[in-house]
């Protein structure tokens, strides 16, 4: 009589491949939950970094010298609602003020991102690169 040997996997070597398959499985699905929270919240960070420089340079277009205060509001900006708050504070330096705005979500407290920038004093408009070119008219006379 002939006996054929058959190899095949048992029931335990099933249950064993498929336990490591399923912590695989769920290992995979936690770290790519972190990647998607991680990249929304770098996501929500530069809105809010966005958000601060365009109130700084909102400040400086106004061509004024700003007066030593703190305001806040709310903007509405890639389909959200924004609250920011800027402190203007004298920086030492006569006509240079400072300027810190942070951002925060709706409803919390919780800042999402500070940005500080400066404000010079005003210029005449059209002038603001007058001391960037007085080198180039000399230069440009000797030539």
């Amino acid at each position: 009589m002939i006996r054929s040997h058959r190899s095949a996997f048992t029931l335990v070597e099933v249950m064993v491949a498929l336990a490591i398959i399923a912590l695989s499985l769920t290992a995979v699905a936690a770290k790519m939950g972190r990647m998607i929270d991680t990249s929304n919240a770098m996501r929500e960070r530069t809105y809010a970094s966005w958000i601060a420089q365009n109130k700084i340079t909102e400040l400086r277009l106004a061509n004024v010298l700003p007066e030593v205060t703190a305001s806040s509001g709310e903007v509405e900006y890639a389909g959200a609602t924004w609250y920011w708050r800027a402190v203007i504070s004298e920086s030492g330096i006569e006509n240079l003020y400072r300027v810190d705005v942070a951002v925060f979500y709706p409803d919390s407290d919780s800042r999402v991102r500070g940005v500080t920038g400066f404000i010079g004093e005003p210029v005449i408009l059209g002038q603001s690169n007058r001391s960037w070119n007085r080198g180039s008219e000399s230069a440009g006379a000797r030539e």
